[in-house]
């Protein structure tokens, strides 16, 4: 038996093994990410790039959940982790059904290049939905729990985990290629790194990788501090190059001179697999004496040891008998409801909502993305096997008439070419006159927010210019809000909108994947209670925001920003009224205890956030602990909540975390301690005092 298949050796033996009889021809186009087959020793070809952020990707049907930044809204890391694992599962469905078909390609691998942890630092970022949010911590949480879901705690593990884009990578989309963002020491520390520290020591993510950008001068995919920093955490996996950045390097970075320069200098620097081109010239740049042929083994030695971490090269692995049916099995698409219904947040509610069916005999539903199904994906999405858009949700629930309009175009002046503009404004007045109440569903979808080249926003290259709604749907609200007529916004967008108007009821819902309509209606007329909170800060004008190629801190997010806000981070109303009543803090384990005081069951979650009173914290507090809860009306029960293990550390301008303080204050709520969130809510968070 070849050494590299014995499975009593560790796979950096059997890689290692497998790689020494390689020539060193051979060794060099394995670290392409489109591999081919090795036939003299067994090898077969194999694609590393697959997609997985919510749920598998561009390979056809899968469960479609919701996307990222919608499940971060849930701060429901059980649920994620579930997530993850329905993913992995129906990819080995799919490799198992791709292989007996001798099918290779693209998206049919086991490398999923999911999660995506970088912090969604500032609102106009195209794929900033693709993320967790703007708190390092929560991002962290859901990253590692995402990874554990895709991993598995097997003898193989079930996929592969990816953490991308190291690091500190956040817009503008079409400044990518060429720009250098400038980041301090400390922000680096407290902000852009903590989530991916978390992935390679506590979830042990499989892959890392880079991204377009310089950071402080160095490429990404070449860098010398950031590879120092997954060594210093003791990264034992596979680095890959964003797709096509290496090209960046000499294009446009210009710190190389050609392709080979540039594939020598990210081999040399720990990159293993090059997504894209330039790697075809590793051979050019062994001939020049640029790379050795000790660079090209190590490289291939982390490849092949992921693959055989997969099983690939063994003759059963647990998971060889996941049939293909259970792809977007019901199960599953159970599973992918209880996400959206989870991430929708009740932004604002004068009390229509739930909705009495009873009383309403029917009901407008009107608006762009009232049929949308775009609206229900995100990117980076799979096919689903059935959608339910917002109106068919609608429509499926409501035992009474339902009306619906388009109401206008996405983004254009008109839905036809050949109309006058506003062309189906007349429509969806008459329907809203027609109604006992509308259902306005307005926002954006992802051919207008999302990744340069993705987005046919070409003016902006998917990043949006401001918070506002295009120009189209500002004129339908007006037009609707003036009949009179209560009326319900449900707005669909990956990250904040300010919709400039005042409406009875408004419900974020994100991109909610393919159960968003069902889950939306049940939220409508009462069957859930909302429970999601906003892991972004809402803010009021983009225009009041720092400079969008500004790296600092200062200024964003809840932990640095002083104004500006229109909803805060951690925000998000329920049918009922959930207060923390009691709290206790023993070593790094909180006690809390809370209390349903309204009339519905509920789920909430109870956020514990902590003020470090030294001079190198944040100026306001952070996030350290949360919990997803449920409780019965008039319920009372007491929750252990772990505290973050950075809670007491701060961070000063060498970017050097410890402790500098010796008090803090520990606040627990459902809602953050900022005078905005107890306004909306009309809740306060309990708190005490901690000494050192």
């Amino acid at each position: 038996m070849k050494k590299y298949l014995d499975k009593t050796l560790s796979a950096e033996e059997r890689a290692e093994a497998l790689v020494d009889e390689m020539t060193v021809e051979e060794q060099a186009v394995q670290l392409r990410y489109d591999a081919p087959a090795l036939k003299r020793l067994g090898i077969p070809a194999y694609n590393w790039w697959n997609e997985a952020l919510h749920g598998l990707a561009r390979s056809g049907t899968a469960t479609m959940f919701p996307q990222a930044v919608g499940m971060a809204a849930s701060f429901d890391t059980e649920l994620i982790e579930r997530a993850g694992e329905i993913t992995s599962i129906e990819a080995r469905a799919k490799y198992n059904a791709y292989r007996k078909f001798g099918d290779t390609d693209i998206y049919k691998g086991l490398t999923l290049w999911s999660p995506n942890i970088n912090l969604f630092r500032d609102p106009r970022w195209g794929r900033g939905h693709e993320t967790y949010g703007e708190d390092p911590y929560l991002t962290g949480e859901m990253g590692k729990a995402y990874v554990r879901g895709l991993q598995g705690d097997g003898e193989v593990l079930r996929s592969a985990a990816c953490a991308k884009h190291f690091a500190a990578h956040s817009g503008p989309e079409p400044l990518r290629h060429e720009m250098n963002a400038e980041v301090t020491p400390k922000d680096l520390e407290e902000t852009y790194l903590p989530a991916f520290e978390d992935l390679v020591k506590e979830a042990k993510v499989e892959g890392v990788m880079g991204a377009y950008s310089r950071l402080n001068g160095e490429p990404t995919c070449a860098s010398p501090f950031l590879m120092g920093k997954l060594k210093e955490w003791g990264f034992d996996g596979y680095f890959v190059s964003d797709c096509w950045a290496i090209n960046d390097f000499h294009e446009h970075h210009k710190i190389t001179s050609n392709a080979t320069e540039s594939a020598a200098m990210a081999l040399k620097a720990g990159c293993d697999v090059n997504c894209g081109c330039t790697y075809a010239y590793v051979l050019a740049a062994l001939e020049q004496g640029l790379v050795t042929k000790e660079d090209i083994r190590k490289a291939c030695v982390h490849l092949m040891r992921t693959r055989i971490r997969l099983g690939m090269f063994d003759d059963k692995t647990e998971f060889d008998d996941i049939p293909y049916p259970i792809v977007a099995c019901e199960e599953h698409k159970k599973a992918a409801l209880k996400c959206a219904e989870e991430s929708m947040v009740l932004l604002k509610n004068n009390g229509i909502l739930p909705l009495d069916e009873n009383n309403i005999k029917t009901l407008a539903v009107i608006g762009p993305n009232s049929d949308n199904r775009v609206a229900l994906e995100g990117n980076y999405c799979g096919t689903a096997d059935r959608y339910v858009t917002f109106l068919e949700g609608i429509q499926d629930r409501f035992p009474g008439r339902v009306l619906y309009a388009q109401g206008c175009h996405l983004y254009k002046d008109r839905t036809t070419g050949l109309a006058a503009e506003g062309d189906r404004y007349a429509e969806a007045f008459a329907a809203a006159e027609n109604a006992d109440a509308v259902i306005l569903c307005v926002g954006l979808d992802s051919t207008i927010e999302g990744e340069e080249g993705d987005a046919s926003n070409e003016y902006s290259s998917g990043d949006k210019e401001n918070l506002r709604l295009p120009e189209s749907q500002r004129k339908l609200m007006d037009l609707i809000i003036k009949t009179g007529k209560p009326v319900i916004v449900v707005c669909a967008a990956g990250s904040a909108v300010n919709i400039e108007a005042e409406t009875d009821a408004l419900i974020h819902v994100w991109y909610p994947g393919s159960e968003g309509g069902k889950a939306l209606a049940g939220l409508l007329f009462g069957d859930i209670s909302p429970s999601g909170k906003l892991p972004v800060t809402f803010y009021e004008d983009s225009e009041k925001l720092p400079a969008f190629t500004d790296y600092s801190m200062k200024g964003r997010t809840y932990r640095y920003a002083q104004d500006n806000i229109l909803y805060p981070f951690g925000y998000g109303l329920t049918y009922s009224k959930i207060v923390c009543t009691g709290l206790s803090c023993k070593e790094h384990i909180a006690e809390v205890t809370a209390e349903n005081m309204g009339e519905r069951f509920t789920e909430d979650v109870i956020q514990l956030y902590i003020k470090d009173y030294s001079e190198n914290a944040v100026p306001n507090h952070s996030l350290c602990g949360f919990k997803r809860i449920s409780l019965h009306p008039g319920e009372k029960r007491t929750f252990e909540i772990p505290l973050s293990s950075r809670c007491f550390t701060a961070v000063n301008e060498n970017g050097e975390r410890q402790v500098f303080s010796d008090r803090f204050t520990l606040y627990a709520g459902t809602c953050q301690p900022d005078r905005i969130s107890e306004e909306l809510t009309g809740n306060k968070c309990v708190s005490m005092e901690i000494t050192m």
